[in-house]
């Protein structure tokens, strides 16, 4: 055998044994007569030790050992005299008798340490290098028992794993698709699924009444920290089921997986909160409830007072910071700096310090009387010491500026500790989202999500008004996943085009077979989608998914490591009957 034990193995109990190890030299360290080598493999750190007096010609092999040199050493198991507490195995270190190296290594590009020298480019680049450093390995290790509980977990709950397709037909509804030709179908293509949706609900039709799937999903569009062109669901669709079954079954699963990797105990209901509520008080349909600071409103208090700024804004909104009214004007400088960056997209910002002493300073004070200012900082519950922050403009962009806001102010402040874990439900979105531009509806969720049972009578004559049977689950301020209770009656999802502006012929077109199979008795279903991806770097307290996954793509889609996306040979292109027509 190559190995008998691996290197994060032994212990006091194996002192005096013989063994055999094998792995990546880590560091080697020469100390005049002794020359100590940290062998590495995946599962931790040995400390090899080469004695000049007692192996003179093993000593000399092991003074032209390499970093990452790939190695076999025998020895004898002895406890350590100066002992490493950083590491499981560093009360012993092997006393070794041969050494034989399986593979030289060239200098690596970056160091193989939790800590290393290299930049994402670089390290995405020489990705099979990255793995070997202990942090990440240690991702990938809790996706993999993440993975393997989650199926546990739903198994236990009657669900079972269906495979559904990877080449399916295109249907253009929100993200762009990545499409595939057909060699065997020239000018035919298919298109890499955005999710299963289609298929899952004509799995409930087939009477699969509880169905999963751990899922690769592909969408082309613009790429962020927490975004891959392909990534992972947890993908589940339940039959005979409303909201409240949907919500409690999955809120159990999240709770179960919190347990099991964190042993965090979630006693309580997750809370609840409309979309109405989480843009009106935070900005954002997936809200950090980690901290308060929620939006206050001020427009009715500030209404005629010859200050242009907030008399012609639709909107004029604040949030208080706690203890903050000791801000200097460079730090006041340096948050209305940030408000107006591109991402942000304010114009400005303005400010009321209410100071320990209880006196009153704002940059809107030639405007304000002092107790008018009093009113707003009464309004947000400010106290001695704080600081309101306020921003103006037309409601919904100023909203989101301010969520931005309010989420740096929470970092600045360290309240968005990654280990302190607050989670909700948002609920009641708008089925329908209009597009200016396009003069036309746009479904929020997909076509097939069910409007509110309450509000049906409104999809003729107050169509923007009709709330999806739909909800997201939060975390961190981070959406985890998300659903809805789907149409199951096939008048009413033509209905559902015809607002949507899809034509019949185009809805039969895009969607014809899950009309088709609702015309054989479809039961009530609904179901969710959990970015599995997403949700080991929370547990893990990642900001980005892209370290919980084996070979990721970069910013701008590309493989960094395999050079992807290139050209493919034209004799391919002819093959698939297909003529580039490349702009300059």
């Amino acid at each position: 055998m190559y190995r008998t034990n691996t290197c994060g193995e032994l212990r006091m109990a194996h002192v005096g044994q013989k063994v055999t190890l094998a792995g990546w030299v880590q560091k080697v360290r020469k100390m005049g007569g002794m020359t100590f080598v940290d062998l590495r493999d995946r599962y931790g750190i040995t400390q090899l030790v080469f004695d000049s007096e007692r192996e003179p010609q093993l000593f000399e092999q092991a003074n032209h050992l390499g970093r990452e040199y790939v190695i076999q050493v025998e020895g004898t198991v002895a406890e350590r005299t100066s002992k490493n507490a950083n590491i499981p195995t560093g009360d012993v270190e092997i006393i070794a008798s041969s050494l034989k190296v399986l593979n030289r290594s060239d200098v690596p590009p970056f160091t193989i340490e939790d800590a290393t020298d290299g930049g994402d480019d670089l390290r995405m680049k020489y990705r099979y290098l990255d793995l070997r450093r202990g942090c990440v390995r240690r991702n990938l290790e809790l996706r993999h028992r993440m993975a393997f509980e989650i199926r546990r977990y739903l198994d236990s709950k009657g669900f079972l794993e269906v495979e559904t397709p990877v080449l399916i037909k295109s249907t253009p509804e929100g993200a762009r698709d990545f499409v595939v030709p057909s060699r065997m179908n020239p000018g035919q293509f298919y298109a890499l699924p955005q999710s299963p949706q289609t298929f899952k609900q004509l799995l409930m039709v087939s009477g699969f009444d509880r169905y999963f799937q751990i899922v690769k999903c592909f969408r082309d569009e613009d790429l962020r920290a927490d975004r891959q062109p392909e990534f992972t669901q947890i993908d589940c669709e339940m039959s005979f089921v409303d909201q409240e079954d949907v919500l409690q079954m999955f809120e159990g699963l999240v709770k179960h997986i919190f347990k099991y990797v964190k042993d965090i105990d979630f006693t309580e209901p997750f809370p609840r909160m409309t979309w109405a509520d989480a843009m009106r008080l935070y900005g954002s349909d997936k809200p950090d409830t980690r901290f308060g600071m929620t939006f206050v409103e001020l427009k009715d208090l500030t209404e005629g007072s010859g200050f242009s700024v907030m008399d012609s804004a639709p909107y004029v909104g604040a949030i208080v910071a706690p203890g903050c009214a000791d801000y200097t004007r460079k730090q006041l400088d340096q948050l209305t700096d940030f408000v107006k960056r591109p991402q942000v997209g304010a114009k400005g910002m303005m400010w009321v310090k209410y100071e320990a002493d209880g006196s009153i300073k704002s940059s809107v004070g030639k405007f304000f009387t002092d107790d008018q200012l009093r009113t707003w900082l009464e309004r947000g519950e400010a106290k001695p010491g704080d600081l309101m922050l306020i921003l103006a403009g037309d409601t919904m962009a100023t909203r989101k500026q301010l969520c931005e806001l309010r989420l740096e102010m929470g970092s600045r402040l360290g309240l968005r500790d990654p280990q302190n874990f607050s989670c909700l439900w948002v609920i009641d979105f708008p089925l329908f989202e209009w597009d200016e531009e396009t003069q036309r509806y746009y479904a929020m969720h997909h076509p097939f999500t069910s409007p509110n049972p309450d509000d049906i009578d409104l999809l003729d004559s107050d169509t923007g008004a009709v709330r999806a049977t739909a909800y997201d689950m939060v975390v961190n301020g981070n959406e985890l996943g998300g659903g809805s209770i789907r149409i199951h009656d096939a008048e009413l999802q033509n209905k559902m085009f015809r607002l949507l502006g899809l034509s019949e012929e185009d809805a039969q077109y895009k969607f014809g077979f899950l009309m088709n199979a609702f015309r054989f008795g479809a039961p009530p279903h609904g179901g969710l989608a959990f970015g599995f991806d997403r949700f080991v770097s929370i547990l893990a307290g990642l900001d980005s998914i892209r370290d919980v996954i084996a070979f990721p793509k970069n910013n701008s889609g590309r493989d960094m490591m395999i050079d992807a996306p290139s050209a493919i040979d034209p004799e391919q292109l002819t093959e698939l009957a297909i003529s580039l027509d490349l702009p300059e």
